[in-house]
This record gives C-alpha cells, structure tokens and sequence, in this order.
C-alpha cells in the first residue's frame, strides 16, 4: 500500500511539472533563496507576467 501511494505522489508529481502547473512553486523558491531581501510576486502577477512573456513578440522562425 505504501508503494502504490509513492507511486501516485510521484505521477501527480510528474503530471504538474509537465503541465508547467508548479512554476509558480518552483518560482517562490528560488526567489526565497536568490532574491530574499524583497517580497515575491503574488500568484496572479506571476501568472499575468508569465502570459505576458509567452505571448510578447514573434515567436516564429519565418
């Protein structure tokens, strides 16, 4: 029983990292060890941010 719950933690695990869901996870932590001296973006700015660099500027080759 251990097992098959090892396993589903690391599937759902694997299920957010592929679907970029934890970013924002990823985000606080880095910013808590790299920039710890001002306070993080909220969610939502992180997210409007996110958006606003994915879809700013050509993304195509031609």
């Amino acid at each position: 029983m251990q097992r098959l719950k090892q396993l589903l933690r690391s599937s759902w695990h694997l299920v957010r990292t592929l679907a970029t869901d934890d970013a924002y996870d990823k985000y606080l932590t880095h910013h808590a060890q790299a920039h710890g001296d001002c306070s993080p973006l909220s969610r939502r700015a992180f997210y409007l941010q996110q958006q606003q660099s994915k879809w700013t500027g050509v993304s195509r080759c031609c």
